[in-house]
């Protein structure tokens, strides 16, 4: 009997990697502060890559957040999962290969994820998508 497949990760067949240019490029375009994508790949079987990014404000968060699981709803036909879009503080989406949390900066600094995941070092941190437009 085969091992079950993670119950978090996509059951489609997308690209992980063109998934990831679709969510950094449209967190950029919605003009996302700070975008960093962490690599999760031998260090989390619940996706392949965690995207972190914040927004100005409570009504930015939500505005990003809706539009991107529009996006790969379109892209993929997958259904991204919203947490968090009452208060829009936090609002984690999870779309199977990657996970997105956008944050208002406080929140974000306060919570500080990358450095969870041990990118909390200016030498440890991954590149962000803004450095690489």
């Amino acid at each position: 009997m085969p091992a079950p497949s993670s119950p978090r990760k996509s059951q489609t067949s997308f690209d992980p990697e063109k998934l990831l240019k679709l969510v950094t490029d449209a967190l950029d375009d919605d003009q996302a502060l700070e975008i960093v994508s962490i690599p999760l790949a031998g260090k989390s079987s619940i996706a392949d890559y965690m995207v972190i990014a914040s927004g100005r404000s409570s009504r930015q968060v939500t505005a990003m957040a809706q539009k991107l699981a529009d996006r790969i709803k379109v892209a993929t036909g997958y259904a991204t999962k919203l947490e968090g879009l009452p208060s829009a503080d936090w609002v984690l989406l999870d779309a199977g290969d990657i996970i997105v949390h956008l944050f208002r900066p406080e929140v974000r600094s306060f919570y500080n994820l990358e450095r969870m995941w041990g990118f909390g070092d200016e030498s440890d941190r991954p590149v962000s998508q803004s450095v690489l437009s």
